[in-house]
């Protein structure tokens, strides 16, 4: 089988690795079906799809919607926007997750913005009709609960992109483009344990008060995420992985 490609850009490397360890659980492949790229601190180079199963974009230090970017940025965007270009063009199988909705949704000139930012914690997330019908939601039922935390979100759906799932706070919070194109705003691999290791490594980063951190984990490890989440890179992994 043809890999998986996870495109990181977390600068934690404890974080990069819990991301990693997490989509290749969730995927169903061992460690040579997962091929990890950090782009925070190196180029991601050339990428030829025909290579892999598909690409995932993993969450993320960075904010699409930040005005001034650190220069690491800058270069992973502009590296970004060529890997974009080539998977739209090719309808290729692609999944964002938290960060890939808001650097996606950029480059196809949506909205990102900070006005739907959501706090640490679980969410109640409820499919759509299309979402309903969508191949990588089977099993899925019609509302479940997913772990968010983030600083930015789409305030508006990129052109042509069909919602999946929506929130009670943020409503974007999945779409897809094309027939293989997705893009998640809740993280479909964070398990409850997940969920408190990275909260760790991003305790004084602004997603929520350092006081508050016992709070929040004990409201995290009583929420009803009962892995259902989980489905949906399993579907990924089912419905794209290719000799």
């Amino acid at each position: 089988m043809k890999p998986f490609l996870l495109v990181s850009s977390r600068a934690s490397d404890s974080a990069s690795a819990g991301e990693a360890e997490s989509v290749q659980r969730l995927l169903g492949v061992d460690a040579a079906g997962l091929v990890q790229r950090r782009v925070e601190s190196e180029p991601l180079g050339v990428v030829d799809l025909d290579d892999y199963s598909g690409v995932l974009l993993g969450g993320s230090d960075f904010c699409a919607s930040t005005v001034d970017k650190a220069d690491n940025q800058v270069r992973a965007e502009a590296e970004l926007a060529v890997l974009f270009a080539d998977i739209l063009d090719r309808d290729f199988p692609f999944f964002g997750l938290c960060y890939g909705v808001g650097a996606l949704t950029s480059y196809c000139h949506g909205r990102v913005t900070g006005r739907y930012a959501e706090d640490v914690g679980a969410i109640p997330v409820t499919l759509t009709a299309k979402g309903r019908a969508d191949p990588l939601l089977d099993g899925v039922p019609d509302v479940f609960y997913a772990f968010v935390g983030h600083k930015e979100a789409a305030e508006e759906l990129p052109d042509g992109a069909v919602l999946l799932a929506t929130g009670e706070r943020a409503p974007i919070q999945l779409f897809r483009l094309g027939r293989n194109v997705y893009a998640s705003q809740f993280h479909p691999e964070l398990a409850v344990d997940e969920l408190i290791a990275r909260m760790r490594v991003y305790a004084n980063d602004g997603y929520f008060r350092p006081e508050e951190f016992d709070v929040l984990a004990e409201a995290a490890e009583a929420a009803p995420v009962d892995g259902t989440q989980h489905l949906l890179l399993a579907n990924f992994a089912r419905l794209f992985a290719r000799e």
